[in-house]
């Protein structure tokens, strides 16, 4: 009897590491035991956890869709462009595109719109000279991480989000193990002007 529970506890361990392998890296609850444990292992988690949170705090990482939709709007494509810049800065660093949807319509088809969503955001990186091998696998939560549960038509829900997912394996800088001149490098906002002044009697004009 001892024998057989054995048996079946690794059947179930051996289970539970198949469903996460290939997982998303959750940087918000660690939970993607396998994944996380490898990262852990490579002296990536704690800088791709950081360089996440730089890239979520120096540019909207989220952007929404019409209803049943998954066409980029003006507001969406303004967004990504903010986003696609500063991929451009860092091309050691990997991104994932996680699609929601709300939770009008069936689970299934809401996991089918999440995903073109998610493709619709990876084609417009390509186009704006992204390589899509920095691009991991695309992501559908469908209908099951609203922003607002609420079962009515909801735009907050019907959104992409843009996250840090790891580091390029290949790249020089990754192979040195440079993760921390990767976090920290200068990041010039390319699309800004730059301002023009003359000083006059020490008065800039």
């Amino acid at each position: 009897m001892r024998k057989i529970i054995s048996v079946a506890g690794i059947a179930l361990a051996l289970a539970a590491c198949e469903k996460e392998a290939g997982h998303e890296l959750d940087l918000n609850s660690f939970g993607n035991a396998t994944n996380n444990n490898q990262l852990v292992m490579r002296g990536e988690l704690d800088y791709a956890i950081s360089l996440g949170n730089r890239f979520a705090s120096e540019v909207p990482t989220t952007i929404t869709f019409a209803f049943d939709s998954a066409v980029l709007d003006s507001a969406a494509r303004a967004t990504l462009d903010r986003q696609a810049n500063w991929i451009r800065q860092f091309p050691e660093v990997r991104f994932k595109v996680f699609g929601h949807t709300d939770k009008v319509g069936s689970s299934a088809y809401n996991r089918q719109l999440g995903q073109r969503r998610a493709n619709a955001v990876v084609n417009y990186f390509a186009q704006r000279g992204i390589s899509r091998g920095r691009l991991e696998a695309l992501v559908s939560f469908g209908e099951t991480r609203p922003v607002i549960d609420t079962p009515a038509r909801e735009r907050q829900n019907r959104r992409t989000v843009t996250e840090v997912s790891g580091f390029v394996k290949r790249h020089p800088t990754v192979l040195d193990g440079k993760y921390a001149q990767i976090i920290y490098r200068e990041y010039v906002q390319s699309a800004v002007p730059t301002t023009n002044t003359t000083v006059t009697n020490g008065i800039n004009e």
